[in-house]
């Protein structure tokens, strides 16, 4: 009687085990579906990175001063050669004043020894015609020793005055060159007082105000050229090859992510960093959103292959097995394992070259992370 009821409880306990397994395993299984098409498909190689503008420059004056005036605020735009700040000019405009009458003065002592030079030319002259005379007199004991040595003196005399003159109409000019120099130094000093903008561009970023003491590369501005805006993306070295200067791009802002973006890749970086092994591609920007600022986030997409008929696969209806990718295909109420040939893919779809065709019924758990095996039964919607 025990042996009995033992073998009723054990067969109780077996039919109650395996009807859990079957039900657990062989009931069937809600499933999320989508019809296979047939239409374009474009190979896209992502990659991160942030706005940046190729023309930068910071303003910042070419001598030390105080500011007096700061003409532009942060988000202006500027055209070349504006005024965009001016220094404290009082001192300058003195050394200027100071060295416009050293150069008047130059002038006028350079015209006064020409005036000398002038001078001892006409003695030089009366000193010759009165020696020759002499001489000639001399020659004839006309003259006395005395006579001709008086001339002889006063040729000697009057060549030294001619020489020194014309000495010191030499330095006359070199002092006048020295101070026509100082003058154009404190023009100078006196022209950067103004600082005026290189290139057009927009002023992103305003350091200092007025009355604030600024030297020789302190930024008191910060302007970019808004001809040539780009996105410096890091891309994984793996896809290298597949990139090219000129290929189509998509620019996805972080503050605009239902909308893409027109770009074009600009240049391909040389160097890969050694820990994350990604590289930089710098991709133009052609169209820009209403609102951007230089430095924030964006995702491209740059198109490096395009398919116009494939037999297209959504990422998440593919499976991956030991033995290659494939997909579960609905026939006859069952789900049964296709395994599939992929081409090129995206992020959201894969081209399936072999394994599937247009028409076929893609089928997935609906609950998450639930397993399906070839054979089972499905619901679908």
């Amino acid at each position: 009687m025990n042996r009995l009821r033992l073998v009723v409880k054990v067969l109780l306990f077996l039919s109650i085990v395996g009807g859990a397994i079957y039900w657990l395993r062989f009931r069937p299984v809600p499933v999320n579906t989508h019809a296979v098409t047939q239409a374009a498909i474009i190979d896209e190689v992502m990659g991160t990175g942030t706005l940046e503008a190729r023309v930068s420059a910071s303003i910042s004056p070419k001598i030390s001063g105080r500011l007096l005036d700061v003409h532009v605020d942060q988000g202006d735009r500027v055209a070349k050669d504006q005024v965009l700040l001016r220094l404290e000019s009082d001192e300058l405009e003195q050394q200027v004043a100071i060295a416009e009458a050293n150069v008047a003065a130059a002038h006028a002592a350079v015209a006064r020894l020409m005036v000398d030079k002038d001078r001892a030319g006409i003695v030089l002259d009366l000193a010759q015609k009165k020696f020759q005379r002499i001489e000639t007199l001399r020659k004839r004991d006309v003259s006395s020793q005395q006579e001709f040595d008086d001339a002889t003196e006063g040729l000697g005399v009057a060549q030294a005055d001619l020489s020194r003159a014309e000495t010191g109409i030499n330095e006359g000019q070199k002092e006048l060159i020295a101070a026509e120099k100082n003058l154009e130094y404190q023009r100078a000093r006196l022209r950067d007082t103004e600082v005026r903008a290189p290139f057009d561009g927009l002023i992103i970023k305003r350091n200092r105000e007025p009355g604030d003491v600024v030297a020789p590369g302190s930024p008191v501005l910060s302007l970019i050229s808004t001809e040539e805006l780009w996105i410096s993306a890091w891309v994984d070295e793996t896809q290298m090859s597949k990139l090219q200067v000129s290929q189509s791009a998509r620019v996805l802002f972080r503050s605009n992510p239902d909308r893409s973006y027109a770009g074009q890749v600009a240049r391909l970086g040389h160097e890969t960093d050694r820990e994350t092994r990604e590289f930089i591609v710098d991709v133009r920007v052609l169209d820009l959103p209403t609102n951007w600022a230089v430095g924030q986030r964006a995702e491209v997409l740059i198109e490096v292959a395009k398919q116009e008929s494939a037999t297209l696969l959504p990422s998440a209806y593919l499976s991956t097995t030991p033995d290659g990718p494939g997909t579960f295909v609905a026939e006859q109420g069952r789900a049964q394992w296709r395994p599939i040939r992929t081409g090129l893919r995206n992020a959201e779809l894969i081209e399936v070259i072999e394994g599937i065709k247009p028409g076929d019924l893609l089928v997935q758990p609906r609950v998450p992370r639930q397993v399906l095996r070839s054979g089972q039964k499905v619901v679908t919607p």
